[in-house]
């Protein structure tokens, strides 16, 4: 059975069993990471192959200094960056204010929680590019700083500065109350906000 580095020197080969293999493994990745940041699942679609062809056009480029999921993140943030400035005049950022709920209804927990995570979402894609970017990556994939860092092309100490500006416009947005200073990224609340990783 190939392992990923085995499948990456394959498919610098051309081998199709080899770019299936990166494919099946990382398509999942690549469509969350888009439909996340553009909010449109059909052109999150399109990312996935336009990512996947533009990796299989560079791959010779490809040296093993990062993990193939951060090279690749780094491919499809373009190509969702690019989607996002060519529909920027087209979308529709405000996010409404939720309704009240009258005092003896008991609305399900589920449903409130997915519609906080897909304003949480809707606010994510407002911020500067970098900000978007490490706020995703980091709350609804998991990825280290470092990873994200590689994925960004930036520092670790960038990535650090732009999660927490995010984080704070996204409790502010939502009048939370910053967390105490001694809890981890791994205990944080914008986790549940943004709907939590899926790996």
């Amino acid at each position: 059975m190939l392992d990923e580095r085995q499948a990456v020197e394959q498919a610098r080969r051309g081998h199709e069993a080899a770019w299936r293999y990166l494919y099946e493994g990382h398509a999942g990745f690549v469509f969350r990471l888009a439909v996340r940041t553009t909010g449109d699942r059909a052109a999150a679609s399109d990312v996935v192959q336009e990512t996947f062809a533009r990796a299989a056009a560079g791959i010779g480029r490809f040296r093993g200094e990062s993990s193939f999921r951060s090279w690749l993140a780094r491919i499809a943030i373009n190509e969702t960056t690019n989607w996002v400035r060519r529909r920027a005049r087209r979308r529709e950022l405000a996010i409404e204010r939720a309704d009240h709920v009258a005092a003896g209804d008991r609305p399900d927990e589920g449903a409130v929680r997915r519609d906080m995570a897909e304003r949480a979402l809707a606010f994510a894609r407002t911020l500067p590019p970098q900000q978007r970017d490490a706020l995703i990556l980091r709350t609804t994939e998991g990825l280290t700083y470092g990873e994200i860092a590689r994925a960004l092309r930036t520092s670790e100490g960038s990535v650090r500065v732009s999660y927490h500006h995010a984080i704070r416009k996204l409790r502010e947005h939502f009048g939370v109350e910053p967390a105490a200073e001694s809890r981890g990224p791994e205990h944080d609340e914008e986790c549940n906000e943004l709907g939590g990783s899926e790996r």
